[in-house]
């Protein structure tokens, strides 16, 4: 339900918002035109929120300047949020009606900043602890967002929110293990890389086949039982946002099997997809199965 102090509905900004879903969200587009109006204007709003914080991130030259930029990013986000002044950008209207529509919690956008605070700072991820901290940071924060928007009717919810989170996170990390590599990133943990006797380069060439292969599987399986353990929260958002959290799922659980048919494509470049078809048909699957 929107709240009593929501803002008239910013139609261009919206429009704006949907557009550049559609045009940079392969994995995320289909499941969500599968929303109900308004919250489905109201997701694409914080993924355009989502895709700036990345930007900041992934173009950066200079990490010093980076930070910097994600500071006044940063302070920007909390102003909007917290009913303050509103820059005339399509995605500071967008986040203003989204915020005041469904009054969405400020935490997680601190904590998703965090996360790319951490990448900038080339963070090291030492142990399984970091990587599911880093996980909680940038993909649990989408999750408890995301509920925040399609409603739920069980308390225990929000806990399964951050599990799924860490699912679809631990999902791209794997798909992208070459890719990371290749922009000097790392988010293996350091003491699984040297517990089987690899590095980041030894794992991206494949050099111990078994020892990769093992690693890469060990991950696979805790991604695995991340979505088993979320499961039920397929049934606690409301109705009308059911499949679309099914269809969103379901396509990254099939990149999860295509990596668990052959571990090495985590090595490609480009990282592991789904053709278009593909996740059109998972959309549609997701779009007939019972709510």
């Amino acid at each position: 339900m929107m709240g009593a102090a929501a803002i008239s509905e910013p139609t261009e900004a919206l429009k704006w918002c949907r557009l550049l879903v559609r045009r940079r969200a392969g994995n995320f587009y289909w499941g969500l035109r599968l929303l109900p109006e308004p919250r489905r204007s109201g997701l694409y709003a914080l993924y355009a929120w989502m895709r700036q914080a990345d930007d900041i991130t992934d173009d950066a030259d200079d990490p010093a300047t980076a930070i910097q930029a994600l500071g006044a990013f940063e302070r920007t986000t909390l102003e909007v949020l917290d009913g303050g002044s509103v820059p005339e950008d399509h995605i500071w209207q967008a986040l203003s009606w989204t915020a005041s529509s469904w009054s969405l919690p400020r935490q997680p956008f601190v904590d998703m900043i965090r996360g790319q605070r951490d990448d900038l700072s080339s963070r090291v991820i030492e142990s399984s602890a970091d990587l599911v901290d880093y996980c909680q940071c940038v993909a649990s924060t989408v999750g408890l967002l995301c509920i925040s928007i399609w409603g739920f009717d069980d308390p225990a919810a929000p806990e399964l929110a951050v599990k799924r989170g860490i699912a679809l996170q631990l999902t791209n990390i794997l798909r992208d293990v070459g890719e990371d590599a290749a922009v000097g990133r790392c988010y293996i943990p350091a003491s699984d890389l040297r517990a089987r006797g690899l590095d980041q380069a030894s794992l991206v060439a494949w050099r111990r086949p078994d020892a990769c292969e093992a690693l890469i599987r060990h991950w696979i399986s805790v991604a695995t039982s991340h979505y088993e353990q979320s499961q039920p929260l397929d049934a606690m958002v409301s109705a009308d946002c059911r499949r679309t959290l099914r269809a969103m799922t379901g396509i990254y659980r099939a990149m999860l099997g295509k990596i668990a048919q052959d571990p090495q494509r985590c090595r490609g470049i480009p990282g592991v997809s789904l053709s278009k078809l593909k996740k059109i048909r998972i959309a549609l699957s997701a779009g007939r199965a019972p709510s």
